[in-house]
């Protein structure tokens, strides 16, 4: 796959974070354990379908917060890595989904997805998928009369595009939290990508191919046009924008799937947000938010841990204490 084409496929892509191949089907057992506390589950999809989640107590008492994960794209599941990705959640109930096609314990490489994952890979089923699941969980956990924690939703690049349709379906839902995903429409960021890599020829012909006469099965830069065409008129700013809940957002300075022309071009819509928002730009770190300054996913954890400790000064509050710390 050409570089543009990588780049475009894989722009909203945690790459080392996702999954693919093939999950439990709705009469089947998810595999039992997964290191460092966790367990896969399986949760109801729509169409019949079942999803695969991986789900942890916190490491630490009290439980003072629940965080749902929504992963970015890809063909890697998050089992492998849960332990220590989700390690500095010590405080936290941990939920991750799954798409209905992706094995958590997968660790294939985006570039080398089967064809049946590319087939069904499409962000209006996959929001519907989760949502399916989202209701489920609510009522599970109400039935069984689970703590009524204050409930983060975080999406991975990628997953974050979801956020605004499942935020209704989260309980005392407390803030969206957005890790290395612009905030804008999908097809606006992926432009200012093409604008980037001086791809402009290759997203003019995409362009083209998803909105021509070509089946919703043919494939284009590595992904099916019903892909394509879901992506280029999937909303997300606006609805980010005018969402109620705080929105927290966290990006690495050196990403190389996502242009920091996106990430500035969104702040510029959010500063008018009539909700809570705020930003944070790690110096040097990339789309995996790992740089110079360490790991940037346990410096996101820490800040959440610091607000769980007191959520009445708000989701942002860790967030601009550091960057005065930081400006001093």
């Amino acid at each position: 796959m050409a570089r543009w084409a990588r780049s475009a496929a894989w722009v909203l892509a945690g790459a080392a974070l996702l999954g693919c191949a093939g999950a439990p089907g709705p009469g089947e057992a998810p595999p039992p354990g997964v290191a460092g506390g966790f367990r896969a589950r399986t949760l109801p999809a729509a169409h019949g379908l079942a999803l695969t989640a991986l789900e942890r107590p916190p490491r630490a008492g009290p439980a003072r917060y629940r965080v749902i994960v929504v992963p970015g794209s890809g063909c890697a599941g998050m089992a492998p890595l849960a332990e220590r990705y989700f390690a500095g959640l010590l405080h936290a109930e941990v939920l991750v989904l799954h798409k209905p096609w992706v094995d958590a314990a997968a660790r294939t490489p985006p570039d080398d997805c089967p064809p049946q994952f590319v087939a069904a890979d499409a962000l209006q089923g996959w929001q519907e998928h989760a949502v399916a699941a989202l209701r489920a969980d609510a009522q599970r956990r109400a039935a069984a009369g689970a703590p009524a924690l204050p409930q983060l939703l975080l999406g991975i690049s990628e997953g974050a595009e979801l956020l605004p349709a499942l935020a209704p379906e989260v309980p005392r839902l407390a803030g969206l939290v957005l890790l290395s995903a612009s905030g804008l429409d999908p097809r606006d960021a992926l432009a200012l990508q093409a604008e980037r890599l001086g791809a402009g020829a290759a997203w003019r012909a995409l362009d083209a191919a998803q909105a021509g006469p070509w089946p919703d099965a043919a494939l284009r830069e590595g992904r099916s046009l019903r892909y394509w065409r879901g992506l280029w008129h999937w909303p997300l700013a606006r609805p980010l924008i005018e969402a109620p809940w705080p929105l927290l957002q966290v990006w690495g300075t050196d990403d190389a799937l996502v242009p920091q022309s996106a990430y500035a071009r969104f702040a510029e819509l959010a500063a008018g947000r009539a909700a809570p928002w705020c930003a944070r730009a790690l110096p040097g770190a990339d789309h995996g938010l790992q740089g110079p300054g360490g790991d940037g996913v346990q410096q996101l954890w820490r800040w959440l841990e610091d607000w769980a400790r007191a959520p009445a000064q708000g989701l942002c509050a860790p967030v601009i204490a550091a960057k005065k710390l930081q400006n001093q």
